[in-house]
């Protein structure tokens, strides 16, 4: 068998050892919305990887909509996240922040007294989220954002992005997928806008370009990625019949930015409706930077889509969870020890830095 996933590989001007990407997943351990010496921790053990991508860290004090994940807006997070960045460094990896504005998936209990929760339209979220106030609660339905409220949140990613390269992080991952604020305008069920910022695709895609734009312009093409979820159906949002005209728009705007690279979401693995392989086929064509790929892979199927040229890198989520060492154990055959779904989101190092 070909190590295709093991050959070192470069993203812009980083050069990565090799092609594993550890995938960005919510994790609930930021005390007080700050990084902590778990999290470094955490994050040094799983510097076998080429790339680190954090779990989603809000821009914005009103992005904080899930309890105890981190921001990238205070100074002390950027200590706190410069502790996390020396220790992966320290331990030979590469990492980039995914930057991730919760919007409308949100909840006043999980947030800083002051903040608003916000959205393209005044439409709740379906379902309940977690506080530790006061268990399960319903989303409430957020303000309809202002002209002023979009510009807003636009200069706060490009704000966060500085702070995270004073942080030390090597770049920035934009999540534009999973029903968070990014793609909140770019589906239908979630924008309703009769204003620039919504109805025909070119609207739709505006949000995600300017925030692109402006993230660009402060910390430089090469720095920056995108992760992107079409047919994703996570957090209310619905297919409708232009979805693959939108992703392919959002490419060619995407294309002229010079982004470093594309992360496809595709939880099919995990029972979501599945990418179609058409559209897949036609981004990795059209986009002219990197492509990560993911989806519960494994190392045959993660070698067989490398080698037909289908991505570049291949993101692994669950099985980095409680394996820290997944790309020695790959790379030796060695069988993956199970994760503990209990303790996905729960606080202290049970099912987090124990394994």
């Amino acid at each position: 068998m070909s190590n295709t996933l093991f050959t070192p590989t470069t993203l812009g001007r980083l050069q990565l050892k090799n092609r594993v990407v550890m995938a960005p997943m919510t994790r609930s351990r930021a005390t007080d919305n700050v990084p902590n010496e778990l999290m470094e921790k955490y994050y040094q053990l799983r510097a076998g990887a080429g790339l680190i991508i954090t779990e989603g860290t809000s821009p914005s004090a009103n992005g904080l909509g899930y309890a105890r994940i981190p921001g990238m807006f205070s100074d002390a997070q950027v200590q706190g996240w410069k502790r996390v960045n020396d220790a992966v460094h320290k331990a030979g990896g590469k990492i980039f922040i995914q930057l991730m504005h919760t919007g409308r998936v949100s909840h006043p209990a999980n947030m800083q007294p002051g903040t608003r929760i916000l959205a393209p339209s005044a439409l709740a979220a379906p379902g309940e989220m977690w506080t530790d106030s006061s268990g399960m609660q319903p989303h409430p339905a957020p303000a309809e954002m202002s002209e002023a409220d979009i510009e807003h949140a636009i200069a706060e990613y490009a704000s966060a992005s500085k702070r995270a390269i004073e942080a030390g992080f090597d770049g920035v991952e934009l999540h534009a997928a999973n029903g968070y604020l990014i793609d909140q305008f770019l589906n239908t069920a979630t924008n309703q806008r009769t204003d620039k910022w919504g109805g025909s695709v070119e609207n739709r895609v505006r949000f995600a370009t300017e925030v692109a734009k402006a993230t660009v312009a402060a910390i430089g093409a090469e720095r920056v990625g995108m992760r992107i979820s079409p047919y994703g159906a996570f957090n209310g949002t619905v297919s409708d019949a232009k979805m693959d005209a939108l992703y392919l728009r959002l490419i060619e705007e995407l294309n002229k930015l010079g982004l470093v690279y594309i992360h496809i979401v595709d939880h099919s693995s995990m029972g979501a409706p599945e990418v179609s392989p058409e559209l897949k086929a036609k981004i990795r064509a059209n986009f002219k930077g990197k492509y990560i790929l993911s989806g519960g892979y494994d190392l045959a199927r993660a070698n067989t889509d490398l080698e037909a040229q289908r991505g570049d890198l291949v993101a692994f989520g669950r099985p980095f969870i409680s394996n820290p060492d997944l790309v020695h154990k790959l790379q030796n055959g060695t069988a993956l020890t199970a994760p503990d779904s209990s303790t996905f989101y729960t606080p202290g190092e049970k099912g987090y830095t124990d394994y």
